[in-house]
């Protein structure tokens, strides 16, 4: 009898292991991310404030209602507690979608820098587009390694010091590369206004911030190996100086991003993780 029972017991053994490891899966996954949103809510200093006020405003409702500036305060926060959660639930939707070749990358002390680091720009952000690529950056660099952490960092800082107004050259030039600085204008703003307007010089200082960050380059001719080739000066027997100084909106050089500057639209204006060329 005993011998005919062992094998029933052993299967249901075995039975009882698989529900006990199929419940565990749910949780080492939920413990993986719940470690990604404390790094995410450690890094914005007023989380903490908000929590405690907003358990005294529900003990001492009356006389903190009676309060105006700390009521304001109040509710301009839990504003951005809910643009918080609503970007922690996008994000960690993404996470689901990439299955679970991730989850060694985003429980790592390396990414959950990075997290850090990009959760206090997101705080400091003033505009749902900054928010938007924030959160690209934060998905994709768990999902993609195009390039290195020490990279990334310098996406975030470059999200935190340009301007939306940046980020528009930026999408034309990836759009279509090789535009001239009047092909980005027309496609961006129309009609070109006058050279010595205050359009001409914002645009001006929008190419000079791009250009000499890193991020666009003008287009150049490179060999088998990559070099880039010097251009050689055609020789006017009689040159004569302009009687004008070089236009804001010139038309004969053609811009592209540089290979940097694709890595950033690829981090960060990418809703989808993918990689540059199809890799």
């Amino acid at each position: 009898m005993a011998d005919q029972l062992q094998p029933q017991d052993d299967s249901s053994i075995v039975d009882k292991l698989r529900s006990e490891l199929a419940k565990s899966e749910p949780t080492y996954r939920r413990r993986i991310l719940e470690k990604f949103a404390l790094a995410a809510l450690g890094s914005i200093p007023w989380i903490g404030g908000f929590l405690s006020a907003a358990a005294s405003y529900k003990t001492e409702e009356g006389s903190l209602k009676q309060d105006l500036l700390q009521t304001q305060w109040l509710e301009e926060h839990q504003q951005k507690i809910r643009l918080l959660r609503e970007t922690l639930e996008q994000i960690q939707q993404r996470f689901e979608s990439l299955g679970t070749s991730i989850e060694e990358r985003i429980q790592s002390e390396e990414y959950l820098t990075l997290v850090r680091k990009a959760f206090r720009a997101w705080d400091e952000a003033a505009t749902e587009e900054k928010r938007r690529y924030i959160k690209n950056i934060v998905t994709n660099s768990a999902g993609t390694r195009v390039c290195s952490d020490d990279v990334i960092r310098l996406f975030l800082d470059w999200l935190e010091v340009y301007h939306e107004a940046h980020f528009a050259v930026i999408r034309e030039i990836f759009k279509n590369p090789g535009s001239t600085r009047f092909d980005v204008w027309s496609d961006l703003y129309g009609q070109t206004p006058r050279e010595n307007s205050a359009e001409a010089d914002l645009f001006k200082l929008l190419i000079r911030d791009l250009s000499t960050g890193g991020v666009i380059r003008q287009e150049r001719e490179v060999n088998q190996l990559g070099q880039f080739v010097r251009n050689r000066p055609q020789r006017v027997r009689r040159p004569t100086a302009p009687a004008t100084i070089e236009s804001a909106f010139e038309d004969t050089k053609p811009y592209v991003l540089t290979e940097l500057g694709k890595q950033f639209v690829h981090y960060t204006m990418n809703e989808v993780v993918t990689r540059i060329g199809g890799h």
